[in-house]
């Protein structure tokens, strides 16, 4: 994982299991709720529903409601967390941008996820912990997030049509199906936003049975074919 521009954002089932008995480590679940009831790495936690959506919000819970989530789960300020899950790092992903939006950095997701700890014969438990109440108060950062008009600003970029290749690249990283509007997944309208590349999110991940994410070098020559490059501002739905 050293070629990664960040590896600090993963951790490997090697480095999990050396640090397994950690008193001061955070492990999430963040598949689904019947999932972990029927096995998971010794000391998670578990999740209500991994994409932290809230009673009110179809976009993310509201601060205090994340607090008391983490607070439930022992998890502080402070605390190092490792998220995963058994879908391809699809739910941790999400786990880890609402930790991030909610200003704990200190998170990392286990690359290869469950199928990889299970697949190398780690140890597995039904049991529940009870972590004891901490703490946590949520700093909201606002930098993760662009409003429509953001998104309407990046395509409307004057270098698009000066022959120069736009500031912004919107990515689109939804299955083809949905890309090209054969499936509309019950929405009212289909298609794609006019402009945006795509790139289906599972094409990042090694196939199963460990389901990590591919190489760096491998994952840059991806991106760069469609534009998406450190230089520009990417912006992704």
């Amino acid at each position: 994982m050293e070629d990664y521009a960040h590896p600090e954002l993963l951790c490997s089932t090697a480095w999990l299991a050396e640090h397994l008995n950690d008193p001061s480590l955070r492990i999430i679940d963040c598949g689904m709720p019947d999932a972990y009831a029927r096995a998971h790495i010794p000391g998670a936690v578990g999740l209500p529903h991994p994409y932290l959506k809230g009673d009110q919000s179809l976009f993310v819970m509201p601060p205090q409601q994340f607090e008391e989530l983490m607070a439930a789960r022992g998890v502080a300020n402070d605390s190092p967390v490792v998220l995963y899950d058994d879908n391809a790092s699809l739910y941790a992903a999400r786990v880890w941008w609402v930790c991030d939006h909610f200003g704990h950095r200190n998170v990392r997701v286990l690359n290869g996820g469950f199928n990889k700890w299970l697949h190398e014969g780690r140890p597995l438990t039904s049991q529940v912990p009870r972590p004891a109440r901490s703490q946590f108060r949520a700093t909201l950062n606002d930098t993760l997030l662009c409003t429509l008009d953001g998104v309407r600003a990046g395509l409307d970029d004057p270098s698009t049509g000066s022959g120069q290749a736009p500031a912004t690249v919107v990515w689109d990283v939804r299955s083809r199906e949905e890309w090209t509007g054969e499936n509309d997944r019950g929405n009212k309208r289909r298609g794609h936003v006019p402009g945006a590349v795509h790139l289906e999110w599972r094409e990042l991940m090694e196939g199963p049975p460990e389901r990590q994410f591919k190489p760096a070098a491998e994952l840059r020559r991806m991106l760069a074919a469609r534009g998406i490059t450190p230089a520009k501002r990417v912006v992704t739905y």
